[in-house]
């Protein structure tokens, strides 16, 4: 069965093939070299194809087969344009930005759309009253009547710390963005009548 071989693509593939070996198969000339020999239209380019070119002239000589005449290189670069398999280097980019832009543009809608994590923080505060004689249940409620955006009070307890005087110590949860411990401590220490002094006795973020 014979058949031929004359696209541009065919002496692409075997141009690349040719690189590293000699022959079709093996490792001496065969028939397969011949049938691939015959098959090609014409002789191949040394300017274009130089590792066929190199195959086929050398096919050529070991076998005593007549070498057919080069196309000229205008009308292969003809065929290449007639042919253009794969598209312009210029649609395929064209898509690949518009592809990607329409990905990026997905991502932003997804991550606007994503619930936004509130940073908190759960800290556990010491206060300290000026001596035994301090209403510490006043002091309590006057502590727990603060009120800022993003504070939530919790538990507390009466912790003794020598001579009759007992402190406070309150937890509390407040949001990071919207309550400052520098704020916070200052109206706690407003309450003069009642406080000492305040310390961070914890910090644990959520």
């Amino acid at each position: 069965m014979s058949f031929t071989l004359e696209a541009p693509l065919a002496y692409k593939i075997l141009n690349s093939y040719f690189e590293n070996v000699s022959y079709v198969k093996g490792v001496e000339a065969s028939d397969a070299d011949t049938k691939v020999f015959d098959a090609l239209k014409e002789a191949p380019s040394s300017e274009t194809f130089p590792h066929l070119a190199r195959w086929y002239s050398h096919i050529a000589a070991v076998k005593g087969l007549a070498a057919k005449t080069p196309a000229p290189a205008a009308a292969e670069e003809e065929d290449e344009d007639d042919i253009d398999l794969f598209g312009s280097d210029e649609e395929e980019d064209a898509e690949a930005e518009k592809l990607k832009a329409q990905r990026v543009a997905e991502y932003n809608a997804k991550k606007a759309n994503k619930p936004k994590t509130i940073a908190k923080t759960t800290i556990t505060l010491d206060i300290k009253p000026w001596d035994d004689e301090t209403d510490m249940e006043e002091l309590t409620k006057a502590v727990k009547a603060i009120s800022m955006d993003g504070l939530l009070w919790g538990g507390s307890q009466l912790v003794a710390i020598g001579y009759g005087i007992k402190k406070l110590q309150i937890n509390c949860v407040v949001e990071d963005d919207k309550v400052s411990m520098d704020d916070l401590n200052d109206k706690i220490t407003e309450l003069e009548d009642y406080v000492q002094s305040v310390d961070v006795a914890a910090m644990q973020k959520i």
